[in-house]
């Protein structure tokens, strides 16, 4: 495994968010080494939608992502929702874009990267609801278990995990992709 040592990771989620996408791929990258931040609209603690609880390190409105090396965004029905009517939340993901640090989204994540205009020219995957709404934005979608583009990790569902760490951990390993932009 790739080692991310040194490496600071925004995980970037609100109430309701698939449990597992958070947990598995925030055990890959700081069993890799790096640190994880829980950045979220909300204080506090957070719950997933099977009962998972977690803290909330930094508010969404106060965070940079000068600040971190890459960044999660786990899935949830009301966690995509949530999150793509959040101004901030939307401004830190396309900031992310812009300084092409490495992106990893699973499932109903990749609502946020529609609002955040930075799937134009992009191929990605999602759970397959969002389809249109990813292509509508500009992205080109596939039904596959992990897409890699040029930083940008996606999956489609928890059972993608195991794909979807490797690639991420990999992904930030390799830092910065003049290819990821905004």
């Amino acid at each position: 495994m790739a080692e991310l040592s040194g490496k600071r990771v925004a995980f970037l989620l609100t109430n309701g968010f698939e449990d597992s996408e958070l947990t598995s791929p925030w055990e890959a990258v700081t069993s890799a080494g790096a640190e994880a931040v829980l950045v979220s609209p909300e204080s506090g603690t957070i719950t997933g939608k099977k009962g998972h609880e977690a803290s909330v390190d930094l508010a969404v409105g106060s965070a940079k992502a000068d600040d971190f090396d890459g960044l999660v965004l786990p899935g949830g029905v009301a966690n995509g929702d949530k999150l793509r009517m959040d101004a901030d939340a939307v401004a830190l993901v396309r900031a992310f874009f812009e300084q092409h640090k490495p992106v990893g989204v699973i499932c109903h994540g990749g609502w946020i990267m529609a609002d955040a205009d930075v799937l134009n020219g992009r191929t990605v995957t999602s759970y397959p609801s969002l389809k249109t709404d990813l292509r509508n934005a500009g992205a080109t979608w596939v039904d596959e278990e992990v897409v890699v583009d040029a930083g940008l990790v996606s999956s489609r569902t928890p059972k993608d995990l195991p794909a979807f760490n490797d690639k991420l951990v990999e992904e930030l390993a390799e830092g910065e992709h003049e290819g990821q932009t905004a």
